[in-house]
């Protein structure tokens, strides 16, 4: 009859002893997964509160003037940062957003740019109503767009009462290439549109940057009444900047 040989005691001892490591091991990662989801849910659960925390406003802004006077291309300038020397014609509304955030409010600025050509003003309404701020656009080397103003201001404004007016010379770059006699002309027209409008004046450069994130700046302090340390430009030959209400 056989006798069945045991392993001896310190191999049991040892077999059992790395299979409770294993175990504890196992228990081990359970418990840092655990721990890792429970951290993932908290934080996600806090982004979540910052997010509600916030406070989100919208305003809706439209750009209005005749065709070719770089209504899009100042839209694009602010909300993505590039400009397009291409010229590509606006065939109805362009909309675009660009959200920024002031301490705990989000703020989205909601653009309209409407096509210049006559044949678009019946979506006129669209791109006025409930806007917080309308651009009204000319450039500053077609004395015509200027202007076109008072019909685009008059039918705007029948449309909404209510909007922040903004007068903005465009191509300020090409403008100062201009004879001195034509640049004050055109100036002191502006100025004179500007009062009669109530509105702030401004003469801005989508393709070198001047002024455009201004604009926007001031949309802002006047929205909310808010203080701005943006000293004023009005001497000619320089890109006149008059927004603080005498």
């Amino acid at each position: 009859m056989e006798t069945q040989t045991q392993p001896p005691n310190e191999l049991l001892g040892h077999s059992s002893n790395s299979g409770a490591r294993r175990q504890h091991q196992h228990q081990s990662q359970i418990q840092n997964q655990h721990q890792n989801q429970q951290q993932q849910a908290a934080a996600a659960h806090q982004h979540q509160n910052q997010q509600e925390s916030k406070n989100q406003v919208a305003l809706k802004i439209g750009l209005i003037g005749d065709a070719q006077v770089g209504k899009t291309s100042l839209m694009v300038k602010y909300v993505e940062g590039c400009f397009d020397e291409d010229y590509v014609q606006t065939l109805g509304v362009n909309f675009m957003e660009k959200t920024i955030n002031i301490r705990s409010t989000e703020i989205t600025f909601s653009l309209w740019d409407l096509g210049g050509q006559r044949e678009f003003v019946n979506m006129l309404p669209l791109v006025s109503s409930d806007a917080v701020a309308i651009l009204f656009l000319f450039d500053l080397t077609r004395k015509s767009t200027l202007n076109s103003i008072k019909e685009w201001y008059r039918q705007a404004r029948g449309f909404n009462k209510t909007a922040i007016p903004f007068l903005v010379g465009t191509k300020y770059d090409e403008f100062i290439e201009l004879s001195v006699e034509d640049q004050d002309e055109i100036t002191g027209q502006a100025k004179k549109f500007a009062k009669a409008m109530k509105s702030s004046l401004i003469f801005c450069s989508t393709s070198h940057s001047i002024n455009v994130q201004k604009i926007f700046k001031i949309i802002l302090s006047k929205a909310f009444d808010l203080k701005l340390n943006i000293p004023e430009i009005t001497n000619m030959g320089e890109p006149i900047l008059v927004y603080q209400e005498n």
